[in-house]
């Protein structure tokens, strides 16, 4: 028996795959090199821009003759896209010869949701459930091993719907994220740990007594092994002068912060619920570089947010051009169903927001070179 999977989306989600991999070869299933060789084919989702979700309901319409041909292959969506009960309902709707929907919260039960449709039941489960330290992996990012310190996001930044797909902010102890990250580094293979979590600094905030980011960061670090650390992704109102400083002084840590920004105008940044003001934001950067001279700064940001201004992107312009980024990542705003952004007014036209988002990464082009 075999397996594909297709993976849309961030890290947090490329980390998932491993796990969906590992529940499948446990289930005696092989990797399999083509859709059409697979018994089954999970597709794990993402639902941050729309365009994700219209590839994925392209490539699921696809396997319908894939079905017709193997009526015993099983079909699986899983992830953010499906844990919307909206778009579960319109995925079963759409496709009916789909087997499984599922959410982020339900990964663990994957199993016996699969036996459960051998059995001849069509399956959609998107109840919220807890973190799950006895899932298998099958580790896929070569000498890069995957941690997940962290599930979901308190923030409700009115553009996203991370909140309302991965739930709210819940940390793993610090003992079991370092018992993991021992065993990954007894196999001798990995030089390198990516710390997961949709706000990494404000890990342990739920736990109480629990260790700080800061201070998970130098219990790993102390760890033995030849291996350097780094983690995504930063919240600038979470980001704290004991982090900065801890990143300082551990060698193991890689002198490398993504800080979304989002955008450099502070009515926008206010819209959005960034809980920052832009001299918020240039002042962190600050102590970042007095601290970390050598330190890589990347950011994101959205352009054409609802009632932007040319006024307003332009002070977004004048940030990029200001803090100097290694580099950047530019998106054009897109509404996102349940997200308050989506009812507000004002919303922009389509070929205003691809103009902005050309002139900041032109911009950026123009800045690296200057930098070259």
């Amino acid at each position: 028996m075999k397996y594909f999977i297709v993976t849309y989306g961030c890290q947090m989600n490329v980390h998932e795959s491993e796990k969906i991999a590992g529940i499948l070869e446990n289930l005696g299933y092989e990797c399999g090199e083509t859709r059409e060789e697979a018994d089954i084919i999970v597709f794990n989702t993402c639902a941050i821009r729309e365009g994700a979700e219209d590839r994925v309901f392209g490539n699921v319409g696809n396997l319908k003759k894939l079905k017709k041909k193997n009526k015993n292959l099983i079909i699986a969506v899983c992830g953010c896209m499906t844990q919307k009960s909206q778009t579960a309902q319109k995925l079963l709707n759409t496709f009916p010869f789909v087997d499984i929907v599922i959410g982020t919260f339900n990964l663990t039960k994957l199993g016996y949701y699969i036996e459960a449709v051998k059995k001849g039941r069509q399956l959609e489960v998107l109840e919220e459930g807890d973190i799950d330290e006895s899932l298998p992996y099958k580790r896929t990012s070569g000498e890069n091993a995957w941690i997940n310190i962290m599930q979901g996001c308190n923030n409700f930044c009115t553009y996203c719907i991370v909140p309302y797909v991965r739930g709210r902010e819940k940390s793993r102890k610090a003992e079991n994220i370092l018992k993991e990250i021992k065993e990954v580094l007894k196999e001798g293979k990995y030089k390198k740990i990516t710390l997961l979590g949709q706000n990494v600094n404000s890990y342990g905030k739920d736990i109480e007594g629990g260790l700080s980011f800061a201070e998970l960061l130098s219990e790993i670090c102390k760890l033995d092994g030849d291996f350097t650390v780094s983690f995504m992704t930063s919240h600038p109102k979470d980001l704290t002068d004991e982090l900065i400083e801890t990143i300082a002084r551990e060698e193991k840590l890689e002198k490398s912060i993504h800080l979304p920004a989002q955008s450099g105008n502070n009515r926008i940044l206010k819209m959005m619920n960034r809980n920052y003001t832009r001299e918020k934001y240039l002042d962190i950067i600050n102590k970042i570089r007095a601290a970390i001279p050598n330190c890589r700064i990347t950011s994101d940001f959205i352009v054409g947010f609802p009632t932007e201004t040319e006024e307003e992107f332009l002070d977004t312009y004048s940030l990029v051009e200001e803090v100097k980024y290694d580099s950047i990542f530019a998106f054009i705003y897109s509404p996102r169903e349940g997200t308050v952004a989506s009812q507000m007014d004002g919303q922009i036209d389509e070929a205003i927001k691809r103009d902005r988002v050309n002139r900041l990464l032109n911009l950026e082009k123009k800045l690296q070179k200057e930098e070259a």
